[in-house]
């Protein structure tokens, strides 16, 4: 089985990623989306909960038997190593979910595989894996205009999401590929995934 090219693609909040990753599923590739396997795993009967409440007690579970948001993020804000013990055993499953995702894709034929990963920087594992990585970029201010439209989240809420991940300047280091998505419409930014793409598969 041909290894396929792999490529990792990350932004920071209302920077367009997702926008970005769905124009990339449109031009052929394979798109494994991490955050939406983390999610998986600390929903209703993820794999991740047993070891969440062995770690952070029942009060980590709510009432649905999901990972109760609210009081990781309460203790996340009273404890910031609550946030390293969290990930400790999040993030071991979803790199052999993305993995075994990655694998399955290949065994199908495919030859193109985007790795939709938020925290691509932040964790600093990724980067050996992947062939290349595209970050999608654009102003703060434009960051929190999208996120507050999309979302309906204060300024405040908005900066403490902001400020948990790598700043523009460190995602920008690690790119082979930037997209400034400031200003683009639509039909422009699909321009620009287009050209990246077709340039990447040569």
């Amino acid at each position: 089985m041909q290894r396929a090219q792999r490529w990792g693609l990350t932004g920071g909040i209302g920077s367009g990623k997702s926008t970005v990753a769905q124009m990339l599923a449109a031009a052929g590739a394979v798109v494994i989306d991490a955050d939406q396997i983390a999610r998986s795993l600390t929903a209703a009967g993820g794999l991740a909960l047993p070891q969440i409440e062995v770690e952070f007690g029942a009060s980590a579970i709510d009432a649905q038997g999901a990972l109760d948001r609210d009081f990781m993020r309460q203790l996340v804000f009273e404890d910031p190593g609550a946030r390293q013990r969290l990930e400790a055993i999040v993030h071991p499953l979803v790199g052999s979910l993305t993995e075994r995702q990655a694998l399955q894709a290949e065994a199908c034929g495919a030859r193109w595989l985007v790795f939709d990963i938020p925290l691509l920087v932040e964790s600093g594992r990724w980067r050996p894996q992947l062939d290349a990585v595209l970050v999608v970029d654009c102003e703060e201010s434009t960051q929190v205009r999208r996120v507050t439209a999309r979302n309906g989240l204060g300024p405040d809420a908005i900066a403490r999401i902001m400020a948990a991940q790598a700043t523009r300047a460190q995602r920008r280091a690690a790119a082979d590929w930037v997209i400034y998505n400031d200003g683009l419409d639509l039909a422009a930014l699909r321009q620009e995934v287009l050209s990246i793409s077709a340039w990447l598969q040569l």
